[in-house]
């Protein structure tokens, strides 16, 4: 065969081989794209394994090889394992079959796990507001106040108002003389019935509010302004401009017991705990001072326990955990910006959070782990933290001015808002309680419950 005609078969002989070649190919690149089988050693029965897969060779084996004790094996082993089964690997085990322990009729009533909780609906506008002509717009002093008997104090300009909720009505409580005003803090007592007012002149009046009529005039403890009030049972803290806080017996006439001195500059931020066993101040010298009725002189000038000042700013706003005795909370003014958490015991600072405004009041969530704060410039807004996470989980604005007061109300739901724009507002931030006790239908009490407002 010449030349020419070896090429032209080779030609002719690859040209066959190219479907060929394109087939195998193809069959080749669907196995590499299939996915590996891995099996799973853990479900696996490899004595089953083996005796499946050399059972089919029994017929060919010699029969001289066979013994009945080998033939007692295989009997054994056919009994041991299901001969039904016809998977030798697995790609996963079975799973578990269910265990009922008790009948469905008695487990659907008991039901041990929680119940999966909503995120409740926090409402970002405010239910109610209501115009608050004249209120002095002074970070340092304190205007609002709400009662046990559900009655909403508030200062305006000279004169003390109060706002019952259970019916939405107004009355005029006192009105101070041009000299000896404004008012500059106003503070209920634990039964709801009697107030405390602090006075520019340094004067503190306590007045029944359910005659309308003072009772007595404290005096001679202060130089100036009374901006702070914090009740203890029958002991009324009162913080001035001069730096001084004093304890007063309202009970007795010497009503002067016991003198804290630590604050070099005006006293603007008074709470007692729970307990009534510790006392938190601060002031506009950026201090913030933990005091312990236990250490307390009548005779000298009482010791503080802790003396803070990791504030760069004026402290006014303070807030006693509910669920925590010993952890309070401590808002800086537009200089600090920051809300801090103490252990009030040790002194520690656990967290500090920076708001990115001045913080004017902070109130604790009765029913839940939160935390409300008010802030002024840029925002005027109202901010609800989760704690101890500090993720904001709302933030509610309304207020064109900075929000310099907050009240809660006696059940914990409603907050109520009073800003420089002279407005005060009321937030159902809180929301309801978990659990309410349905309200008498006979005999009301005289104070009703705050969602009558609504």
């Amino acid at each position: 065969m010449d030349a020419g005609s070896w090429n032209s078969s080779v030609n002719l002989k690859d040209q066959s081989r190219c479907p060929l070649q394109e087939q195998f190919m193809q069959r080749k690149n669907a196995r590499e794209n299939l996915d590996r089988f891995i099996p799973n050693r853990s479900a696996m029965d490899f004595d089953y394994a083996h005796y499946m897969l050399t059972g089919g060779r029994k017929g060919k084996e010699n029969p001289a090889s066979s013994s009945p004790s080998r033939e007692a094996y295989r009997t054994r082993l056919a009994e041991t394992f299901n001969m039904n089964r016809t998977r030798i690997l697995a790609f996963k085990n079975k799973p578990p079959v269910p265990v009922e322990s008790f009948p469905r009729e008695f487990s659907s009533s008991v039901n041990h796990d929680k119940p999966t909780k909503s995120r409740r609906h926090i409402p970002q506008t405010s239910e109610r507001t209501l115009d608050a002509p004249d209120l002095v717009d002074d970070y340092y002093l304190n205007l609002l106040d709400w009662g046990s008997c559900n009655v909403l104090a508030i200062a305006l300009g000279n004169t003390v108002y109060l706002w019952d909720a259970s019916n939405g009505s107004t009355s005029e409580l006192v009105s101070i003389d041009e000299g000896d005003g404004p008012i500059t803090s106003v503070n209920w007592a634990p039964d709801g019935r009697h107030i405390a007012i602090g006075l520019n002149n340094s004067e503190v009046q306590l007045w029944d509010s359910t005659a309308n009529r003072q009772l007595r005039t404290l005096r001679g403890g202060h130089r100036s302004r009374v901006g702070s009030l914090a009740w203890n049972n029958h002991i009324l803290a009162t913080g001035g401009m001069d730096g001084m806080i004093i304890n007063n017996d309202v009970r007795i006439r010497e009503h002067i017991v016991e003198t804290y001195r630590g604050h070099e500059q005006e006293v603007c931020g008074l709470k007692w705990s729970a307990s009534g066993q510790q006392l938190a101040s601060g002031g506009n010298d950026n201090l913030l001072h933990i005091w312990d009725r236990s250490m307390a002189s009548s005779n000298s000038a009482t010791q503080w326990l802790h003396r803070l000042e990791d504030h760069i700013s004026a402290v006014k706003a303070l807030a006693w955990c509910p669920f925590q005795s010993n952890l309070l909370a401590s808002g800086g003014g537009g200089g600090d910006r920051c809300i801090k958490f103490w252990n009030t015991h040790t002194g520690a600072c656990l967290n500090s959070v920076d708001t990115g405004s001045q913080v004017c009041a902070l109130l604790w969530n009765k029913n839940e782990r939160e935390l409300l704060s008010s802030h002024g410039f840029t925002q005027n807004q109202l901010t609800l933290w989760k704690y101890p996470s500090m993720v904001k989980m709302a933030e509610l604005n309304g207020h064109t001015s900075r929000v310099l007061f907050m009240a809660q109300s006696p059940d914990g739901c409603t907050v109520a808002s009073a800003a420089a724009d002279e407005t005060l507002r009321f937030w159902n931030v809180f929301g309801v309680p978990e659990v309410a006790k349905p309200a008498p239908k006979s005999n009301p009490e005289p104070f009703a419950h705050v969602n009558r407002i609504r």
